[in-house]
């Protein structure tokens, strides 16, 4: 959305991921829209000062720590968000971890949690929350996946299998739910200057990283978080009311080459 209205007046949105990069640029986006904020993570110290701000400025907003690897998770934020705001109205899932290697490199205990925290924890996120969507007829899911799950990559074995998965799940439960006015969309992400970048290259030289990661772009940059926030909130929005079961690549071109 290019300019801030009260296109989130009243709605209530979850974002998991809430209190670092891409997901707390999201938060940003939708509390200068109006939205009442869910803010999920693992960070208290960080989460509770992020509400804080939130607060302070007029935002209706909560922070629920978790892990999302805790499968009983969905529930208490699903619990905790009715109490405090009486609905749920749009579910931003960007928490994501990202783990290198080729498959020889990753073992059991890395597949096993990549594949959870990136593609199972959505999944019961959504599972959890859809049926109050479906209470009030109207509802909107945006999952952060990645460019990666539009194309292969090397050396990133599980997070590129777990962000096409995710893919695939936001276009099943679009198809399943959109009879009952819920729409489910995923946006692809390129590379972005949030803290994951780092683990891109080994080292400590970062605009070194960046210029290295520039150079694959079409665009010649990296993404910045507000970028990608802005495109995350206008899919949440009414404004895309037609858009559903969409993987939308945000990738300076990346994926066209």
């Amino acid at each position: 959305m290019s300019e801030h209205n009260n296109s989130f007046m009243n709605c209530s949105c979850i974002v998991t991921g809430a209190t670092s990069g891409i997901g707390l640029a999201i938060t940003e986006e939708l509390a200068a829209s109006g939205a009442k904020l869910v803010l999920i993570g693992r960070n208290q110290e960080k989460g509770l000062a992020i509400q804080e701000a939130f607060m302070a400025k007029g935002t209706n907003a909560l922070f629920i720590k978790v892990d999302m690897l805790d499968h009983a998770a969905p529930a208490r934020i699903v619990d905790q968000t009715l109490n405090s705001f009486g609905s749920i109205n749009v579910l931003i899932n960007s928490a994501g971890i990202l783990i290198n290697g080729t498959a020889v490199e990753t073992t059991d205990a890395q597949w096993d949690q990549v594949i959870d925290v990136n593609l199972s924890a959505v999944f019961r996120m959504c599972r959890a929350t859809i049926p109050h969507m479906m209470a009030l007829s109207k509802g909107s899911i945006v999952n952060v996946a990645s460019d990666w799950a539009l194309m292969g990559a090397k050396g990133a074995v599980a997070y590129c299998v777990s962000k096409a998965a995710l893919g695939q799940l936001s276009r099943c439960l679009a198809l399943d739910h959109a009879q009952h006015g819920i729409r489910v969309n995923a946006i692809c992400p390129g590379d972005t200057d949030t803290p994951m970048l780092d683990l891109a290259f080994a080292g400590n030289d970062r605009n070194w990283k960046l210029r290295t990661l520039a150079a694959n772009i079409p665009m010649g940059r990296v993404a910045r978080v507000d970028e990608v926030a802005k495109v995350a909130a206008f899919i949440a929005s009414d404004d895309a009311s037609f858009i559903t079961g969409a993987l939308i690549p945000i990738d300076g071109g990346t994926s066209a080459q």
